[in-house]
């Protein structure tokens, strides 16, 4: 009995879950309506059907009673004209109707009660039917709003992890290392310009140190005219030893542009 419990609780519970996932809300409500119409239209012909019975039993009853009435009225006239065995005999048909007038008392309260009843239900269902209709339509918004929140958070989810996001990111990255590329070539840019400035304005300063050398050697080269010989002195003749100064001049004139050929 054990397994065969489990096995119908497994069976059921698939079932259910199968019918879960196939129960669509909007249809679910349709039916529902619809299967609370149909119930209508056969508790309106339940109550047509009542009211038509009590009508019956009503009309039954009126005759019933006329009938006694009128055997009542029958065995006075028959007592009247001293015929005691009709008048006997109009009573006892006065009692027959009157038992059926009785019964049928009965059954035309009960069916009065019956009638009000059902149309009390009938009220009632009416009445459900319109809430049930106003709220499937409100149940019908409240289903589309929560079948459009659920495809935005899907696609929200999507994108969070899909590679549509991933790619943007990427992307992103690209430009940002492009801007920074150029960034720094701007700035070697630049920096390139100010040492090509710099060499311009150091080889201007070393050109005018030559330019100040060359002007004091050549200053120094002139002999000054406190140092020139006199008419005695020039007339004597020259010297074998030759002139310490120039000479000093001609070597530092040499080592100077041997440092120049260097550069």
């Amino acid at each position: 009995m054990g397994l065969f419990d489990r096995i119908s609780r497994v069976v059921r519970a698939n079932l259910n879950d199968v019918v879960s996932k196939a129960e669509d809300p909007e249809k679910i409500l349709e039916q529902s309506i619809i299967d609370m119409q149909e119930d209508l239209v056969q508790l309106r012909q339940a109550v047509a059907q009542a009211i038509a019975t009590q009508k019956r039993t009503q009309q039954q009853y009126n005759q019933a009673q006329s009938e006694v009435n009128n055997w009542q009225s029958r065995a006075q006239l028959a007592l009247q004209k001293g015929d005691e065995n009709l008048a006997r005999e109009a009573l006892v048909r006065k009692k027959t109707h009157a038992d059926t007038a009785g019964a049928l008392k009965q059954t035309l309260d009960l069916q009065t009660t019956q009638v009000d009843q059902l149309k009390r239900n009938l009220i009632a269902l009416e009445s459900k039917i319109s809430e049930a209709k106003t709220k499937k339509d409100m149940l019908k918004a409240r289903v589309a709003a929560a079948k459009a929140q659920e495809q935005l958070q899907n696609t929200v989810g999507r994108m969070g992890t899909g590679t549509a996001m991933a790619a943007f990111e990427r992307m992103e990255e690209k430009v940002l290392q492009m801007e920074a590329r150029a960034q720094a070539a701007g700035e070697l840019a630049g920096n390139d310009l100010e040492s090509q400035f710099a060499l311009l304005e150091s080889g201007s300063d070393v050109d005018d140190e030559l330019m100040a050398m060359k002007a004091n050697l050549l200053a120094g080269a002139s002999p000054n005219q406190a140092a020139l010989p006199s008419a005695s002195q020039s007339s004597a003749p020259p010297s074998n030893t030759p002139n310490k100064t120039s000479t000093q001049v001609d070597k530092d004139l040499e080592e100077l542009r041997r440092q120049m050929d260097q550069l």
